[in-house]
């Protein structure tokens, strides 16, 4: 019977504490337009960095989407936008414990930069008033294990197109085999694939590539690791 009452005073307790935190503090947190343009860069790259340290500890956040859904429902002020994978293991907000209107997420196989992936940054930065791109990859991504393999699968080959040039920089300074089973040559191109998206994004458009040089906005890459959690940012 001691035990009886005792896990149920435990579980009273533990409630106690979950309700302790409203779940509407999150709607709290989203930022007006002034708020959001007095950050830096840095600082919007330091909450990236913090959110996936709480997420790696278990201390998101306590959220209520709706409550999100509602603050910003006349207007948003993401802070930021990040070009990702549609990797199932890498949803974005998640990993970084951000809310509904903190950032835009865009999102392809492979997060490559193609003309349609640029315009969007350019509006996200330009004119809706991002101050930060991330461009992020993940291990063990089908999309650089494909490009490794050479797929041709429909469209889906135009798009494996764009990960080739990471696989042949790749092979020059890497170690055989150049084979998808080989799990460090595929950490490789996925490292160089980021690298060089945010290469090609400064090249491909000089409004980005003008607001960096300004100051106003800072484009970096990052690589999720779905083992562990981790993301590392790329200097």
């Amino acid at each position: 019977m001691k035990i009886i009452l005792s896990s149920i005073l435990l579980a009273c307790l533990v409630a106690t504490s979950v309700l302790a935190q409203s779940p509407t503090d999150s709607a709290n947190d989203i930022r007006s337009r002034a708020e959001r343009d007095a950050l830096t860069p840095n600082q919007v790259l330091s909450s990236f960095q913090d959110g996936n340290q709480r997420f790696l500890t278990g201390t998101q956040k306590v959220r209520n989407f709706r409550a999100e859904q509602l603050a910003t429902k006349g207007g948003q002020h993401p802070a930021s936008v990040i070009l990702s994978c549609m990797d199932s293991r890498a949803p974005a907000e998640v990993i970084f414990d951000k809310g509904i209107g903190e950032m835009f997420n865009a999102r392809v196989a492979g997060n490559v930069a193609n003309p349609d992936m640029l315009g969007s940054m350019e509006y996200a930065c330009a004119a809706a008033g991002a101050k930060l791109i991330v461009v992020l990859g993940h291990s063990s991504c089908g999309a650089v294990q494909g490009a490794i393999d050479n797929v041709e699968m429909g469209s889906l080959t135009g798009l494996l197109e764009r990960i080739r040039p990471a696989v042949e920089e790749t092979r020059v300074d890497h170690g055989a085999p150049h084979e998808s089973s080989n799990p460090e040559f595929v950490e490789a191109v996925t490292r160089k694939n980021v690298e060089l998206t945010v290469e090609k994004i400064r090249r491909l458009s000089p409004l980005l590539r003008s607001m960096e040089e300004n100051g106003e906005i800072m484009i970096v890459g990052g690589i999720y690791n779905v083992q562990t959690g981790k993301v590392e940012f790329l200097k």
